[in-house]
């Protein structure tokens, strides 16, 4: 009886060691092309927001509780630009992410979403090329923008950034994950202190969703942003 317990605990740590052995190898075979794959996301985000660059030095700083990573690019030993590596937890459908490249000066060059699970139809069109929100900002210095208690804001908040139809939510959203971007070059282009972005994606008193059921774009249910 021990004898045959004793067989079975072998073959038993046998297989767990296979097994792992396995397990280990299939990591280290998925591992680097995990990580390049990473690696040419991140640099085509990047290539997205910026101008020619082939350099760049990241800095992460902490805003709000959340990382926010800002590529400072050169080219030739030059200043070319700031890609920020920005988010926003108040996105409809959850968490969305962004980079956003500034000019020297804080011009806005270009916004690319990277990640959102906003409505299909609706939200989602803020990873459109040339959407309402981007047009609101891309070309422009933010602090010539009109701003409320110092930030972008869309116009239902008082601001001048244009919302995406029937997705106000989504477009406060985007436009708060376009702050703490800016917050965040500022700490680094010009040395500001950062401080955590008050949040504009929450709903305005009144909002339940982020339109009413009316309009064209309405979805079937009520179920629109």
């Amino acid at each position: 009886m021990k004898s045959t317990l004793l067989n079975m605990t072998a073959v038993l740590f046998g297989i767990t060691l296979v097994a792992s052995a396995g397990v280990g190898a299939v990591n280290m075979i998925t591992a680097e092309p995990i990580a390049q794959a990473e690696q040419a996301a991140k640099t085509a985000a990047l290539n997205g927001v910026l101008p020619a660059f082939d350099e760049t030095a990241a800095e992460t700083l902490t805003i709000d509780e959340m990382p926010i990573t800002v590529y400072t690019a050169t080219k030739g030993g030059q200043l070319a630009g700031y890609a920020v590596e920005s988010m926003t937890k108040n996105g409809f459908g959850g968490a969305i992410n962004m980079m956003v490249g500034f000019t020297p000066d804080g011009e806005v060059i270009n916004v690319n979403v990277l990640k959102q699970a906003e409505t299909p139809g609706l939200g989602t069109k803020m990873a459109d090329a040339d959407n309402v929100l981007l047009r609101s900002v891309k070309g422009q210095k933010l602090e010539e923008k009109k701003l409320v208690n110092g930030k972008l804001a869309v116009a239902k908040d008082g601001g001048d950034v244009d919302a995406l139809t029937a997705a106000t939510i989504s477009s406060r959203a985007y436009v708060d994950a376009i702050n703490r971007a800016w917050m965040a070059y500022k700490s680094v282009a010009t040395g500001a202190t950062p401080t955590d972005v008050s949040s504009g994606a929450t709903s305005a008193a009144g909002d339940t969703a982020e339109e009413q059921t009316s309009g064209p774009e309405a979805q079937e249910g009520g179920q629109n942003e």
